[in-house]
């Protein structure tokens, strides 16, 4: 059974650990009705601001679990609460495949030409049945979510980059997947084509920082984290100042 949500900076979050989330989408695949799954990071919640469209698909979004240190901080601050655990795309991805795979009937969209189909092999490794695969790049929207609809699917796993989530929220009903979730850069690690941060920076909560200082063309993100933190802050302040 999972925790009653939480709400950080107008946004719910499901205080859920990797195990509750595994189960509650285990217990998902079995039906009919189309869930979205949303691991919710500081970058999202500052792009939700001013994207109506991604502010809605969190609020509607079935589970929203905590990917990122940042939030697992916030929840801190603002709730003086401590999360039981981060749920990553990856990390999820990863024990969904080790877990459930036998049960999947998966759909990978997204990354570069090749990349989908690259990732399959780990799918398949896990006993998982690939009934589909597409690049990222495709500009028909509506073939794109004809074949998805069509190919049986229980899971649904997207990584478009920043239009993932309004991507699957707009079109949840046409795509009339089980479980579809939002993974980022999930299936280039899968495929090869990216690699993981070292272990240590996972365990210490740093992966983020790791990432930012090795890739020039990330810091723009950090400008977003700093955007996140001060409007945890300022939330923080604006509540104790109303007590």
């Amino acid at each position: 059974m999972i925790t009653a949500r939480i709400q950080i900076l107008g946004l719910p979050l499901d205080p859920v650990s990797m195990e509750e989330a595994v189960a509650w989408i285990a217990k998902r695949l079995e039906g009919t009705k189309p869930a979205q799954v949303i691991t919710l990071n500081p970058e999202i919640v500052v792009r939700s601001e001013h994207d109506p469209e991604l502010h809605r698909a969190i609020q509607e979004a079935e589970l929203v679990t905590a990917d990122g240190v940042g939030i697992l901080w916030a929840v801190r601050r603002l709730n003086g609460k401590k999360l039981p655990d981060r749920v990553t795309g990856v990390d999820l991805t990863e024990r969904l495949f080790g877990d459930l795979g036998p049960r999947l009937r998966v759909f990978l969209l997204g990354g570069r030409p090749g990349v989908a189909k690259r990732a399959a092999g780990a799918a398949e490794k896990a006993g998982a049945q690939v009934v589909g695969v597409q690049h990222g790049y495709f500009t028909d929207e509506t073939n794109t979510v004809q074949a998805i609809a069509a190919s049986g699917a229980n899971l649904l796993l997207a990584g478009l980059g920043e239009r993932q989530e309004t991507f699957l929220w707009r079109n949840k009903q046409a795509l009339g997947v089980p479980v579809m979730i939002g993974v980022g850069g999930t299936l280039d690690v899968l495929a090869g084509t990216a690699r993981r941060m070292p272990g240590w920076s996972r365990h210490l909560g740093l992966e983020w920082l790791l990432r930012v200082g090795t890739d020039p063309k990330r810091w723009p993100r950090a400008l977003r984290l700093a955007r996140f933190a001060f409007a945890v802050e300022r939330a923080r302040l604006l509540h104790q100042n109303r007590r």
